[in-house]
């Protein structure tokens, strides 16, 4: 896993390491957050205990899959009071300031993979804002959020595992599932990229004209803003698409965005438009001859179709899927524990967005049935 860290809002900073594992989905998405201590002194490392409130709380998550009515008004009575601490990032400083002592201390050196993962490693690139115990999403419309994945996947090139495909994510993804049906599905995909994209329609004005970064007021600083002169078309004759950010890239695709003059002329005519970070891949996937190629001929691929992310935004609830059981942010649902059988049946690999404060039984019931499933593979070895 490459890791960006993005403090201070727009400044990007390169946390710590890269590593691969296995056993990341296994081990419930705990982010390890390694940062240089401001305090000079170095600090003792500390394990913290995370409180389950499924056990305080007498919660079987079984029932509220099956939606029964008496568990889930426990969920919704959690929620009502809104007594969540998470661990603060100092915490989780003190606590990872030594890797492999943390590593031993929270049982994680025991989860082992198959030789059938080991032979499919995996890589991942996290964008982060804050909050180390979820490590927060954040958005914004500008080329370095493009960049930072560009960082990182140069970064992950370089290292010795020869990872097959890379999945990149947000602070607010949740693995539905195990690491083994994650290699199986990839496995079948023969080296094609797993991206949504889309026929532009109402969103060609993102790179008709120059945009150029100006102070909003807004909590990400600068954002693009749009001028009154004309942009010229994309280099190379290349078709442009739109779609999402995230993404779920072959290893050879990778290579080839790295090196290709057309991925270089195309994202430098990307600089000024807007969201580049929505277009750049999702195009280059249907530029022909690329690695893992989506012809431009066959139909589009939307979110629900693209397996990465399985998202809920407000303006397609009720036509495409059921109404948020938590809360909107943006126009995203953020999970509550009533959507429990709907995420872990749709066939989606990461769940967007979960939160704990706003729903951390929905959270502790996604660890359990990957923990399950994990312990079934585990028993048939």
């Amino acid at each position: 896993m490459c890791l960006y860290f993005l403090q201070n809002h727009l400044k990007l900073k390169n946390v710590c390491f890269i590593s691969f594992t296995l056993t990341l989905i296994i081990c419930c998405f705990m982010i390890i957050i390694l940062r240089v201590n401001e305090g000079g002194g170095g600090q003792e490392a500390r394990v913290f205990e995370r409180l389950r409130l499924t056990v305080k709380y007498g919660i079987n998550c079984t029932a509220i899959y099956e939606m029964e009515p008496v568990e889930v008004s426990k969920t919704l009575a959690i929620r009502k009071q809104k007594t969540y601490v998470g661990a603060t990032d100092q915490t989780i400083v003190n606590a990872t300031s030594d890797c492999d002592w943390f590593v031993v201390t929270q049982g994680y050196d025991g989860i082992q993979g198959t030789e059938f993962e080991r032979e499919f490693p995996l890589a991942y690139s996290l964008v982060v804002h804050q909050d180390a115990a979820l490590v927060e999403r954040v958005q914004y419309a500008g080329i370095s959020r493009l960049r930072a994945d560009l960082n990182c996947l140069s970064d992950l090139l370089d290292s010795e595992v020869k990872w097959k495909y890379v999945i990149n994510l947000c602070g607010q993804d949740f693995p539905l599932q195990t690491n083994a049906e994650l290699v199986s599905d990839l496995k079948e995909l023969k080296s094609r990229n797993m991206v949504e994209s889309k026929w532009p329609g109402g969103k060609k004005w993102r790179w008709s004209v120059h945009h150029i970064l100006k102070n909003n007021n807004s909590e990400y600083y600068d954002t693009p803003v749009s001028t009154s002169e004309e942009k010229s078309p994309p280099p190379h004759n290349i078709e442009m698409f739109v779609g999402s950010a995230y993404f779920t890239l072959s290893r050879e695709f990778v290579d080839f965005v790295h090196w290709s003059f057309l991925a270089r002329d195309f994202l430098a005519w990307s600089e000024d438009t807007y969201s580049p970070d929505e277009h750049f891949w999702v195009t280059l996937v249907r530029v022909p001859g690329v690695p893992g190629e989506v012809a431009r001929s066959e139909p589009e691929i939307s979110e629900l179709i693209c397996k990465t992310r399985l998202v809920k935004w407000s303006y397609l609830e009720e036509d495409l899927y059921p109404p948020c059981a938590g809360v909107h942010v943006r126009a995203v649902c953020i999970y509550g524990a009533a959507e429990l059988r709907w995420l872990l049946n749709y066939g989606h690999w990461f769940a967007n967005k979960v939160d704990p404060k706003v729903d951390p039984v929905l959270i502790e019931c996604l660890e359990e049935n990957l923990a399950e499933k994990h312990l079934n593979v585990q028993s048939k070895v």
